[in-house]
């Protein structure tokens, strides 16, 4: 009996564990069925006009604005946005798209009659810096040229430091033989820093991205740290290390000429100088270096070399001596070794091609307490018309082409500015030093436009391509996105973000604004530097403009 009772209960507990093991088979398939259901389920193509993309979890490009979308219900909850600007990332195949559209807009806007402007025939006193033939040398021709200055068709240059690194000089009058910092000086006229359809700007900006490293020693002056780097090739480039995230936006409470120096505002002051069509700002371009080899170790400088340590969280940084911002509570940090600089060219050697530094009539006064002359004189413009250079020439509305590209990028810190002693008073003014540029896009600065709105005096060339970038298709934050999208640290970040951006826009519209003003009340408002290329261009045997 005992027996029997064992074997009902064993029989029980078989058939349970096979109706569990039978339910557990069955889970088992749905769950694989609904696998398999998901993944024969396509995407919606990518090629749908209709579609919106923030459905394809990308952002919409910035050139589709304005196109009607199909209105697709959202499974976000109620008042979160769909996208969130530049802090989301796209994906590879939308941002791809995006940064073509873009770039052949950019290629577009630079096939424009207005980028494309003819440039008088060069002379031969127009050129910053000649390259001396071999027949030159022999004639004595040309005074000024010093006989050790001269490159000849048959003569070397050898580097006097080989053993130190560098590379051996083997240049001669053939372009081809000259690095590209070479050739940039060699392409500095009366009228520009480079002429945009150089192939030599493409080549320069890569040497400066990815030249080796073969010094690194602190440049003096200035209020801020800044590095010269020396190359193989005997180029050198100006170094700003990043200080501050891009998101950072300057303390309203912070004087302007206390605020920290960005390297993305001197990358991106680069390429906005390029799209307003001045060629004033020496080429930049961005790059990830190692604090560690190709500055610590490397460096000559003893009391740069000082000034190193690890910070508690395992980052080399440094912070040199200058007169803001150098000590331990602001150092630069590698991340731990790595660290977002940018690099420009430098210009020529003063030695060889002098500059004169001229004080803005327009400078700030510096002072907590003091105003300048021309924040309290409303009719200060008509002394400054009486005073040489602005007396005559193109030298007022140089200056009032620089302050439209400091408003712009909300740089009040123009105090100085250049120009190259042998073209005179009859040359453009070399833009430098933007370092505390873009530092707020939430407010602009109206006191930077103070030369426009007092002078009412502006560039034809300049009011039509701010027009050009002002229309739908040519938009200049959608410009400058493109532009930017080149630089190398735009695969770690966007150089500038989308509020920086969509400043500009808003900033170009004020500056717009300001001009219609002008016109209302002045008549001799515009400029007129395109009469003479419009004149010629009646002249052609069809009548008709190029």
């Amino acid at each position: 009996m005992r027996r029997l009772n064992l074997a009902k209960s064993t029989r029980s507990i078989y058939l349970s564990l096979a109706c569990l093991s039978l339910a557990l088979h069955l889970l088992l398939a749905f769950f694989c069925l609904s696998i398999l259901q998901t993944a024969c389920i396509l995407p919606p193509s990518s090629s749908t006009q209709d579609t919106d993309p923030v459905q394809h979890g990308s952002h919409p490009s910035p050139l589709d604005a304005g196109r009607p979308r199909r209105k697709v219900r959202s499974s976000r909850p109620a008042g979160e946005d769909s996208f969130s600007g530049s802090e989301k990332k796209l994906t590879g195949g939308g941002r791809a798209a995006q940064e073509v559209k873009g770039r052949a807009r950019l290629e577009a806007l630079f096939r424009h009659p207005l980028y494309n402007l003819p440039r008088p025939p060069l002379q031969e006193d127009d050129w910053l810096l000649r390259v001396r033939t071999s027949e030159q040398t022999e004639d004595g021709e040309h005074e000024g040229y010093e006989e050790e200055e001269a490159i000849s068709a048959d003569s070397e240059w050898w580097s006097t430091s080989e053993e130190e690194g560098y590379d051996k000089m083997d240049w001669t009058n053939d372009v081809d033989t000259h690095p590209p910092w070479l050739r940039f000086h060699l392409g500095i006229t009366r009228w520009e820093l480079y002429d945009r359809r150089d192939p030599n700007l493409d080549q320069l900006t890569h040497y400066l991205a990815t030249q080796r490293i073969l010094n690194a020693v602190q440049k003096t002056g200035g209020t801020q740290l800044k590095l010269l780097m020396s190359f193989p090739n005997h180029g050198q480039a100006l170094l700003k290390p990043m200080k501050q995230s891009r998101q950072a936006e300057t303390d309203v409470n912070l004087f302007y000429f206390s605020d920290f120096e960005r390297h993305n505002a001197e990358i991106a002051a680069f390429h906005l100088d390029r799209l307003l069509g001045f060629h004033r700002v020496p080429p930049v371009v961005g790059r990830l270096i190692n604090v560690t080899t190709e500055i610590r170790e490397i460096t000559t400088d003893h009391k740069l070399m000082k000034t190193f340590f690890t910070s508690p969280a395992g980052n080399v940084c440094f912070y040199g001596q200058c007169e803001y911002y150098c000590s331990t509570e602001h150092p630069v940090c590698g991340r731990p070794h790595l660290l977002e600089v940018s690099l420009a060219a430098m210009l020529p050697d003063l030695t060889l091609a002098p500059r004169r530094s001229w004080r803005s009539p327009w400078k700030r006064s510096y002072s907590r307490t003091k105003l300048a002359q021309w924040e309290k004189v409303p009719a200060y413009c008509d002394t400054v018309k009486q005073t040489p250079p602005y007396n005559r020439g193109t030298r007022l509305v140089d200056l009032i082409d620089m302050a439209v590209l400091d408003f712009l990028m909300s740089n009040m810190d123009r105090h100085h500015y250049e120009t190259f002693e042998k073209f005179g008073n009859d040359t453009f003014l070399v833009h430098l030093d933007h370092g505390r540029a873009f530092g707020r896009h939430s407010q602009d600065e109206p006191s930077i436009l103070a030369p426009l709105q007092q002078c009412c005096r502006i560039r034809r060339s300049t009011l039509l391509r701010l027009r050009l970038l002002s229309l739908p298709d040519s938009r200049l934050s959608d410009m400058m996105r493109a532009s930017l999208a080149r630089d190398p640290l735009a695969a770690v970040a966007p150089i500038l973000s989308e509020p920086h951006l969509s400043a500009l826009d808003r900033r170009l519209a004020t500056v717009l604004q300001v001009v219609r003003t002008c016109q209302h009340q002045h008549q001799d408002v515009i400029y007129d530097d395109l009469g003479k290329y419009e004149e010629d261009q009646n002249q052609q045997p069809d009548g008709k403009n190029k």
